[in-house]
């Protein structure tokens, strides 16, 4: 917690937060800045030495192996956190999939994305759910994309998941909300990171092009003309927290991405 904070002024104290593959990358950012509004954040991956690196520099109190496509780790993932008083579940965990035209999209490709992004949300929320609603109160932020609901050529597997994320978000919204029960999505544009270069890379592959020039055409597409900072995109998860009247809505974080 930065110099000056307190856990009596910190404006999530007292209060445990839940960051799915919040071991690397985005998730860790937004592990961070709830840790450092005072929340207890326990974060989730499938990489060990991730999890304990931000358990180990005070990003996370508790890191949990769980393979959040896996109904068993899931129901495992509950029971290990049953003392934890989860009222802040954030589902990040997410794979970027193929870049590819559909006909090359594998089945196995098109399944592995969908397990990962959006079977992984529905069995979190599954998991955590019933506790915030006998409780009566709770927080659920879905990690959504604007590549959800404008078109991209080549990522069909992830936008279609991501738009199935915007659905499963609003429905829940409306089946928990008279509970006190707050459901949300996050849409990012792009992040800057490693998640993007690898993007820009197979983009350059598909198109002949330079990775320069794909990350420029990418870009242009945004009315900053630049890519997020996972700390943005970190600050927002933080705000929407702070809007007490935010229910069934999706924020658009994508410095101004727009459809071509």
């Amino acid at each position: 917690m930065p110099p000056g904070d307190t856990a009596a002024t910190a404006p999530l104290a007292g209060r445990t937060a839940l960051v799915t593959g919040g071991g690397r990358g985005l998730g860790y950012a937004i592990a961070g800045a709830l840790s450092r509004a005072g929340a207890r954040v326990v974060v989730t991956g499938r990489n060990r030495d991730t999890l304990d690196a931000a358990v180990a520099d005070g990003t996370a109190a508790r890191g949990v192996v769980c393979d959040v496509a896996d109904p068993a780790q899931v129901d495992a993932l509950t029971v290990d956190l049953a003392a934890e008083d989860v009222s802040i579940l954030v589902n990040n965990a997410g794979i970027p999939g193929p870049v590819a035209p559909l006909a090359e999209v594998t089945p196995t490709q098109w399944d592995e994305v969908f397990a990962v992004n959006v079977r992984g949300t529905y069995l979190v929320c599954r998991a955590f759910l019933p506790a915030m609603v006998e409780a009566g109160r709770g927080d659920v932020i879905n990690l959504a994309s604007v590549s959800g609901k404008r078109p991209l050529a080549g990522r069909s597997p992830y936008c279609a998941a991501k738009m199935a994320v915007l659905g499963l978000t609003r429905t829940l919204a409306v089946e928990v909300g008279e509970t006190g029960v707050r459901v949300n999505s996050l849409s990012p544009g792009p992040v800057d990171g490693p998640r993007m270069d690898r993007n820009f890379r197979l983009e350059a592959n598909r198109t002949g092009t330079s990775v320069e020039a794909a990350r420029d055409a990418f870009v242009g597409r945004a009315a900053l003309r630049r890519l997020l900072t996972a700390d943005e995109v970190a600050a927002a998860v933080l705000a929407m927290l702070a809007m007490p009247g935010l229910s069934a809505a999706d924020i658009d974080l994508s410095a101004g991405m727009v459809a071509p």
